[in-house]
């Protein structure tokens, strides 16, 4: 090798260390009996933190039932229940069986109180109509388990630095803890119990997943771990702590692993229909897409579609790797319709909505004008 070449390795080298330099996370770290002490100290609820829990998961109820985002976000904001959930992953991190028992006595504790709170609001508010806000927390999807990941490594970091930041407000925001406790608070008081099961399955999966970042990021910052009397005790330890992580974690990435396949069902399904099921003089009026039967129900109104034309549509399933999806159509005779005429009676309806707005609007002008000219 030239003396040139050398020169030129040793240049990319001197490149991609300073490179990876900026991604070093120990230059700012903070010592470990601090990160101990703040993380300890981020466990117990009591006092405070438990009247400001109760405040913050009715003033996230609220913002379920007015269907109002900043009145959620804002409740998230206050909300103190990242403690236990960090003390958990930074538990098992570093072979702290105690602080993971604190720590799930703490959880528990909190989620108890917080699906108690948001029953008790639920039963008492006039307003008990499940509004979009409510229902996208009933329903866990695999980019729930990704945010719950993400966020749970920003927080763990943000946790161990010397200075402190605005992450763990932003994670608590962004894992969204609170909404789906308000939410199994809902379905106790209306008595859909496929509520509270959906959304405690939510909350219990974002749980899951935070404090799992939280071991990986403990143990890729190699803290201390906690020095046992003997041997037999720090198997004995070791073992109860594996034993909670496999009982806790294996079920739930069964279970994501399941909204994976089902996201990806969903997906191509969707171009199925998108693809292969639009016609001049035929409209889908409704599609249900059935991940756990294989099954994809589309409902048409308009010119009927003749069986040649569903037969070929079928073949082509497994060119969005759905061959084993059944496909069910919906087409009454009834239903057929001149889609032009449609477009037109849609059209007047719309033009006369907002005519009528408008003149409304001039009504209401002419008279504050007169109003301001007699002032």
């Amino acid at each position: 090798m030239s003396g040139q070449e050398i020169h030129s390795s040793r240049a990319i080298a001197r490149h991609i260390r300073a490179v990876l330099a900026r991604f070093r996370v120990r230059d700012d770290q903070a010592e470990h009996t601090e990160i101990d002490s703040n993380i300890r100290d981020m466990v117990e609820f009591r006092g405070t933190k438990l009247w400001v829990l109760m405040f913050a998961i009715i003033i996230a109820s609220v913002g379920l039932n007015m269907n109002s985002a900043a009145v959620i976000i804002g409740a998230m904001l206050i909300s103190p229940l990242m403690g236990p959930i960090m003390g958990i992953g930074y538990g098992i991190g570093i072979n702290d069986f105690e602080l993971i028992k604190k720590s799930l006595r703490n959880i528990g504790f909190a989620v108890l109180v917080s699906i108690l709170s948001a029953t008790l609001y639920f039963l008492i508010s006039p307003l008990s109509e499940a509004r979009s806000e409510l229902l996208a927390r009933t329903t866990p999807t695999i980019w729930d388990v990704l945010i719950a990941l993400f966020g749970g490594m920003a927080g763990i970091l943000a946790t161990t630095r010397k200075l402190k930041s605005d992450v763990i407000p932003g994670v608590a925001i962004a894992t969204a803890l609170m909404p789906p406790l308000c939410t199994a608070g809902y379905g106790l008081a209306t008595g859909r119990l496929s509520y509270f099961f959906g959304a405690f399955y939510l909350f219990f999966i974002n749980m899951v997943f935070i404090a799992l970042a939280a071991v990986l990021f403990i143990g890729y910052l190699k803290l201390p771990h906690k020095q046992f009397a003997d041997a037999a005790t720090e198997r004995r330890v070791r073992i109860y702590i594996v034993a909670l992580v496999m009982i806790t974690v294996l079920p739930s990435i069964y279970l994501a692993y399941d909204m994976v396949t089902d996201a990806a069902f969903n997906a191509r399904a969707h171009d199925f229909i998108k693809n292969e099921m639009t016609f001049d003089n035929t409209l889908a009026t409704q599609t249900n897409i059935s991940p756990s039967t294989k099954e994809i129900e589309v409902s048409f109104i308009g010119d009927e579609i003749t069986k040649e034309q569903l037969a070929a549509i079928e073949k082509r399933l497994k060119n969005y790797k759905l061959a084993n999806v059944k496909l069910v159509v919906h087409q009454p005779s009834s239903t057929k319709i001149d889609i032009a005429s449609l477009k037109t009676s849609l059209l007047k309806d719309l033009y006369s909505t907002r005519l009528k707005t408008s003149e409304e609007k001039d009504k209401r002008t002419q008279a504050l004008e007169i109003e301001l000219a007699q002032i």
